[in-house]
């Protein structure tokens, strides 16, 4: 009579032991692929996602890097499961580019309050260069002029990022394209020359969003301002709050949302739940991105980074994996 009672215990025990396994690993067997911009100050916060879904189970693939409009097409094309960086507003043609409502999900937000828009060194702007259409006299545009050519030189934004389309927007809109250079490039390349010439005491105008480096190191109303807009106009009619603490920045005040697939979502329903419940503030991301800037770059430094906010936020971190297991039931 012991052995077979014995047999039948080990057997429950496994048995029971396995559901508390699937339970706790919902995705235990799934592989996830990610693709990630080529923006390394974007890594922090997909990689906290990355480390969430590894907590469940999942095996997280090495995330193709691309171009943020390639990362789109990715995603809706079936080449990657989902893109962590979409900027709601941002990017919307690239959403629709890339298959639109019928193919594709913004889960989230991921994360709020996140600006872009236009600045100037404090200086001009207590001078009186507040808005961006000041630019449009070529006497004020001069004093912006890097090049010797007597436009003004703004630091812009990257081709293929989405920004760059609002701002050719805007130029053309605002009647700014003879007085106005919009310099693209590498960016953190041309903002390394804007801030030398503030440091040697020339005007600058330049553009940058936030989460990112630049305003910890460029801090608005310290060291510049924001400028306001003549008024909100975006490229293909879209239809967005610009308004940020009474200024009309130009640029939507937009979120950040996980970008999958309906497909994605339906098959995975613990992480559908962990994209939906994740919440991460703009200003964890920023102070993430300043630690970069001052030379905590590497992929180890990041990694590391990783940890420490999770250390720091364990209970709701927790409660996102609580949220995922739930789901999975």
């Amino acid at each position: 009579m012991f052995r077979p009672t014995l047999i039948a215990a080990l057997t429950a025990s496994t048995i029971l032991a396995s559901a508390a396994w699937a339970q706790d690993k919902p995705g235990e067997g799934t592989t996830v692929r990610p693709v990630v911009g080529l923006i390394a100050e974007e890594y922090f916060q997909s990689r906290i996602l990355f480390h969430a879904l590894e907590d469940l189970g999942y095996e997280v693939a090495e995330p193709l890097e691309t171009e943020i409009q390639t990362a789109h097409l990715a995603v809706g094309t079936g080449d990657a499961d989902f893109y962590p960086i979409h900027w709601g507003t941002l990017h919307t043609a690239f959403f629709e580019e890339s298959g639109g409502d019928a193919v594709l999900e913004k889960v989230g937000p991921f994360v709020e309050g996140m600006l872009q828009g236009y600045l100037v060194d404090k200086a001009s702007y207590d001078a009186g260069i507040t808005n961006l259409g000041d630019l449009k006299d070529p006497a004020v545009a001069a004093k912006f002029d890097a090049d010797g050519d007597g436009k003004a030189d703004l630091a812009g934004c990257v081709p293929g990022w989405g920004c760059e389309r609002i701002i050719e927007h805007q130029l053309t809109e605002f009647g700014l394209r003879d007085t106005v250079n919009h310099n693209q490039g590498a960016y953190n390349a041309i903002m390394a020359d804007t801030m030398a010439r503030l440091q040697t005491g020339h005007p600058v105008v330049y553009f940058t969003w936030t989460p990112y480096w630049v305003s910890g190191a460029l801090v608005p109303g310290q060291d510049v301002e924001w400028l306001d807009v003549p008024y909100t106009s975006l490229p293909d009619g879209v239809v967005a709050d610009t308004t940020f603490n009474g200024k009309n920045l130009g640029f939507a005040v937009d979120s950040m949302y996980v970008l999958t697939t309906d497909a994605f979502l339906a098959d995975n329903p613990a992480a559908a739940k962990l994209f939906e419940v994740a919440r991460l503030d703009v200003n964890d991301i920023s102070a993430q991105n300043k630690k970069m800037a001052d030379g905590e770059d590497s992929s180890a430094d990041i990694d590391r980074h990783v940890d420490e906010w999770i250390a720091a936020h364990q209970a709701e971190y927790d409660s996102w994996l609580a949220a995922a297991r739930a789901a999975a039931q």
